[in-house]
């Protein structure tokens, strides 16, 4: 081996063994402005299947209760027009606040421009491909971990479990400019290993993964055999619909492909790792942290003040650390004190 593969591989042994570790102490706000007083907040999920999305959801109802506003949930339904209803939808009840949960905020600039002129203030999920300000929208801020850093330790994964050695084919849905900034950092890491190929990008709407990935999957291994040893999707969905096609070509729920995720940690994802059936890792959100801080973003928007800032570090769960951390729960809920740090800058 080359001294440049040995520092490779040590430096991504490194990464990895760092993203595993159980989650840091809060590096969260700790100051901003007291509630301010009741208002009406509507949360647009991109697809009401998609574990990811509910679960921000969840957290995000959890915090309007303690903050004493009324929620609401509208379904987008996994389509391009079903998103556009819902949001049409949310800006006819007059809320003081929108949610958006990985509705892309490119896809639907018209509406989402219409609500802000109308006077409501849009804290994104997912909705664009880094953390923060979104290039050319009204967004306040979008939520995420950042893209590039799960992609690198969803790619490095498949890097230090092969041993340098990973045929990968990668899954993405190029509706969602995080997916693609995703799949091409994963990329980009996938290059940096000389042992390791790229077999193919696969672009499958995440909405209709049902449909298309048995298919799918019983296509690439027929392409490409036992050369197939890695998957990389830009989310957990891809895998709930991959076994069946593994499983009747005779592979092992242990075996190969080896799945990895690069986001967002749903229940199913938890216990497939969990089981060792069709999935060694995820990169997930914390997505009832993520809730609360869309509440914290709102408040600071209606306050008057700048974003916080915050983006939650990285956090890879593998067999070897499931059950820390929510992991438990099957979900990635870091235990370090996030909703009283939010309680008490908020006041409640």
């Amino acid at each position: 081996m080359a001294l440049a593969d040995d520092a490779y591989m040590a430096s991504a042994k490194d990464y990895i063994a760092k993203v595993t570790a159980p989650a840091p102490p809060w590096t969260g706000p700790t100051t901003g402005p007291a509630a301010v007083g009741h208002k009406l907040i509507v949360y647009i999920s991109t697809d009401g299947r998609n574990g990811g999305v509910k679960g921000v959801s969840d957290g995000a109802e959890e915090a309007a209760k303690v903050i004493g506003w009324t929620y609401r949930t509208l379904d987008g339904q996994g389509s391009v027009s079903g998103r556009a209803t819902a949001l049409s939808q949310a800006i006819a009840l007059k809320p003081d606040g929108i949610i958006l949960g990985s509705v892309d905020a490119a896809e639907q600039a018209p509406l989402i421009q219409q609500a802000v002129q109308s006077g409501i203030k849009i804290v994104a999920w997912h909705s664009g491909p880094k953390p923060g300000k979104i290039h050319n929208s009204p967004v306040f801020t979008n939520i995420t971990t950042n893209p590039l850093d799960v992609a690198k330790a969803a790619a490095l994964l498949a890097v230090v479990d092969s041993g340098g050695k990973a045929n990968v084919v990668l899954f993405t849905d190029s509706i969602y400019s995080i997916a693609t900034a995703k799949t091409n950092a994963e990329a980009a890491v996938l290059k940096g290993c000389q042992g390791c190929s790229i077999l193919a990008i696969e672009d499958t709407p995440l909405g209709d993964v049902s449909n298309r990935m048995p298919q799918l999957t019983t296509s690439l291994l027929s392409k490409y055999g036992v050369k197939w040893t890695y998957s990389i999707g830009v989310n957990d969905l891809y895998y709930d619909f991959i076994s069946p096609s593994l499983q009747s070509a005779g592979i092992d729920g242990d075996g190969y492909p080896r799945n990895i995720s690069a986001g967002d940690g749903s229940k199913s994802a938890f216990e497939r790792i969990r089981d060792k059936q069709y999935q060694i890792g995820t990169v997930a959100d914390p997505l009832r942290l993520q809730g609360w801080q869309a509440i914290d973003e709102l408040n600071r928007a209606f306050a008057g003040q700048p974003p916080s800032g915050f983006v939650n570090p990285v956090h890879l769960f593998t067999s070897s650390n499931i059950d820390s951390d929510g992991g438990k729960n099957g979900i990635f809920d870091p235990d370090n004190g996030y909703r009283d740090a939010y309680k008490k800058i908020w006041g409640k």
